[in-house]
């Protein structure tokens, strides 16, 4: 193929061209409001210019440890103030970091610090004993093989001392003390590359093992500024971590906050009337939850809600298909719903149901069912479309025909760690393959109808789980319901 001509042939530069990486954003945020807060957890309370500092001293004190560039650093933690901390301190000296979901067993959490090749392991206290008996077991298969990695417990103020005390006397290091081996004004540096590997999570593996997905500082970049985009968020915004950090690195908000100068609110254990006494008395604008999360807001007992809200709160879901019943609710609350659809290999959500004013007037049921569809890709992805998985053909716009929805561009990961035969299956025919089944709408919105393999298929007809989730949901002596 000819390069394509140009009217110039002026050359790139440094003064004119840098890769893009979303750490610039918490430098930004120290020199804009250094007094405000960035971090807010219980009793806690750290400002931007506190958290710059802290970031620098965790990526100063890992490089004195020879943790950089083709490393990973694993963290095991709800979400507290280290985790946050971890997004840039890691890849500021050119780390990779490997956000692990607490939920996990330990064989399953063995599987990632081994095949991720963790040099560093940050654990929180409670979740001190799991990281131990991973490490056990890599221990046990490796034998005489094994090198241990670095393990740093983090302390929590609100936890019970007695699990800190008993990680501290097992040799790991306290992470407030391995912070002040660090140089607050460490001088790191950007990736050269913006190609450069910024984060690793892992996807459920329910039928085998679980697939690495690794994403790059030009994806993170992009896609932490349309998380803003789309969903209307302001600078100054105040963001409830009712989200895990360890889910696509919170949805790529854990860098948008530093990109707006907000503050986050971490929540340890997510609960009702958690979420309603932080926005009637922390100011909370904006959080992001599954449908499930949706539901326990919905079905929470008077005395755990603090009915009318003191402001329009701006609640973004996705995960699984949120029936329309739950989104209505909602809404009735007083919370403006935002949804959104993506997956772990799309940086988390990567398209959104934009709202159409002339919606406003239609039907309540009319406005959920509208609602309820996964509508159209988000500013930082390029493509989307539904197409027939056999010829790659774009199925028609009926609302009814099932294909695949797939995506490309630069929201989409750059691959599985070390899972070729993975990699050639996602990226087939230049397109990456969500595996999930959809329709296209005539206005041109994407809606899901199930995952491939869960489709029910009842004589020779395709019947939508979700379908029948969402009919289900319906009957109003029906809490939840899960296909």
């Amino acid at each position: 193929m000819a390069a394509e001509r140009d009217i110039d042939d002026l050359p790139r530069g440094a003064a004119n061209y840098t890769a893009l990486t979303p750490l610039w954003f918490l430098e930004r945020a120290a020199l804009a409001h250094p007094a405000r807060a960035s971090v807010v957890h219980g009793p806690v309370r750290y400002t931007w210019a506190d958290t710059y500092r802290r970031c620098r001293r965790l990526a100063s004190a890992l490089a004195r440890r020879s943790v950089g560039h083709g490393t990973t650093v694993a963290v095991i933690a709800p979400n507290i103030p280290a985790v946050y901390e971890a997004h840039f301190g890691v890849p500021m000296v050119g780390a990779v970091v490997n956000c692990v979901n607490i939920r996990l067993n330990a064989p399953t959490v063995a599987f990632l610090l081994e095949h991720s090749s963790a040099e560093v392991v940050m654990v929180d206290q409670e979740f001190f004993s799991l990281a131990e008996d991973s490490l056990r077991i890599i221990a046990e298969q490796k034998k005489g093989a094994f090198k241990k990695p670095l393990l740093i417990v983090i302390g929590d103020q609100i936890c019970d001392p007695a699990s800190l005390k008993s990680a501290l006397s097992k040799g790991a290091i306290e992470y407030e003390k391995f912070l002040e081996t660090g140089d607050p004004e460490f001088a790191w540096k950007p990736p050269q590359d913006e190609w450069k590997s910024i984060a690793l999570g892992y996807t459920s593996g329910t039928t085998s093992n679980p697939k690495g997905v690794v994403l790059h500082h030009r994806g993170a970049y992009l896609m932490s500024l349309s998380g803003a985009l789309v969903w209307g968020m302001n600078e100054g915004a105040v963001y409830l971590w009712t989200l895990p950090m360890f889910h696509c690195n919170g949805w790529c908000y854990t860098w948008t906050l530093a990109a707006l100068c907000g503050t986050s609110i971490c929540l340890r254990q997510v609960t009702a009337k958690a979420i309603f006494s932080a926005i009637a008395n922390q100011g909370v604008t904006h959080f992001c939850g599954a449908p499930v999360v949706l539901n326990t807001v919905v079905n929470a007992p008077p005395a755990d809600t603090i009915l009318p809200l003191p402001r329009v709160v701006n609640v973004m879901t996705a995960g699984a298909a949120p029936p329309p019943s739950v989104l209505a609710s909602m809404s009735k609350l007083g919370f403006r719903i935002t949804h959104t659809y993506g997956l772990s290999e799309t940086y988390g959500p990567s398209t959104v149901c934009a709202w159409k004013p002339e919606w406003d007037d239609l039907p309540d049921d009319e406005r959920a069912r509208l609602h309820a569809r996964q509508g159209i890709r988000y500013v930082g992805l390029e493509g989307l479309d539904v197409v027939d998985p056999k010829t790659m053909a774009p199925v028609p716009a009926d609302g009814s025909t099932l294909g695949e929805i797939v995506m490309r561009g630069n929201g989409v990961m750059k691959g599985y760690l070390k899972n070729p035969k993975a990699n050639a299956e996602a990226f087939e025919n230049g397109w990456f393959h969500s595996g999930d089944l959809g329709v296209r709408h005539p206005d041109g919105y994407v809606e899901v109808k199930d995952r491939a393999k869960d489709i029910i298929i009842s004589g020779g007809e395709n019947i939508s789980s979700l379908e029948v989730e969402k009919a289900v949901y319906q009957h109003p002596a029906v809490l939840g319901a899960a296909g």
